[in-house]
């Protein structure tokens, strides 16, 4: 199996440079030119074209691009389950998480599955549901935590939770001063929220459709964080879900604006493709996050 070329061959499309790509794996420039020489001779295909100035990958070397990804993390999870036979939880465990979950609701968990098994390695990436459900998609990580929804059917999609979410406020807006507030107080009113991708965004402009609110403006940015700290200033509303506003909550530096006739929930979903549904740090992982650890 040409592993080695296949990984000097994936550094060398991400770094676009010989001399960097043999710096990066501690090797000699002609090996990398070698691999890439021994690929091209194994496929019968021009993978890269070479000019002074610059390197292009060619439409074949993108194929192989994709497919050596996949070859190389199938042969890694080979490996991991080898080691597996042994009954030893290590190894990596790569999570993908979409904000709300990777911020507010995956902290406690990964801090019990670190102390029960010291020697996993655990990764994890934060992003929107878009971002986490490609990087499940491309196997970069092993298992997805998303919030939205994805139509993907190359990915399995299971619920492990409802999450509720609320309209927050500063305690100085006008309608937290307001003792019943109705669906029509939500008209033309100053929104904050996140952006297309999230799976709060999403959430957001379906609760907005069916019930036909108009919006005066609306501020859009990509961190919970961020959205809190507007509204703690006195600005706009915003949707979010109650682990993102709790500890707000309890400080009193936001309120709930309480709308009698109507509540939001959503399910949150892990995502995995289903060469990872074999894999036992998954498993492992899949039991923890479900509440099924025994």
């Amino acid at each position: 199996m040409y592993y080695d070329a296949l990984k000097t061959f994936i550094t060398l499309v991400e770094v676009k440079n010989f001399t960097k790509t043999a710096e990066i794996l501690s090797m000699s420039q002609p090996n990398v030119s070698l691999h890439i020489k021994n690929l091209e001779r194994e496929f019968q295909t021009t993978l890269i074209e070479r000019s002074p100035k610059s390197l292009k990958i060619t439409p074949t070397g993108d194929l192989l691009y994709d497919r050596a990804k996949q070859i190389i993390t199938i042969y890694e999870q080979t490996k991991q389950e080898i080691l597996e036979h042994h009954q030893l939880i290590k190894g990596e465990l790569k999570i993908g998480a979409s904000f709300t979950i990777g911020e507010y609701i995956l902290p406690s968990l990964l801090i019990q599955l670190q102390t029960d098994f010291p020697e996993l390695e655990i990764h994890v990436v934060i992003g929107n549901t878009e971002e986490i459900v490609e990087l499940v998609r491309v196997l970069e990580v092993d298992i997805g935590l998303i919030e939205g929804q994805t139509n993907d059917k190359n990915i399995s999609v299971n619920a492990f939770m409802k999450d509720e979410l609320f309209i927050a406020a500063s305690p100085h807006h006008p309608l937290a001063q307001k003792k019943k507030v109705t669906i029509s107080d939500l008209q033309n009113q100053v929104w904050v929220t996140r952006e297309d991708g999230s799976g709060t965004r999403e959430y957001f402009n379906h609760v907005m459709s069916v019930n036909g609110l108009k919006l005066k403006s609306l501020l859009t940015i990509s961190s919970n964080q961020g959205i809190k700290e507007i509204l703690i200033n006195g600005y706009g509303l915003s949707l979010l879900s109650e682990s993102v506003i709790k500890r707000d909550l309890q400080h009193g530096n936001l309120t709930i604006i309480q709308l009698k006739e109507l509540a939001f929930s959503r399910t949150l979903s892990y995502v995995f493709s289903p060469i990872m549904k074999d894999k036992k740090n998954v498993n492992i992982f899949i039991n923890y996050l479900t509440g099924t650890n025994t």
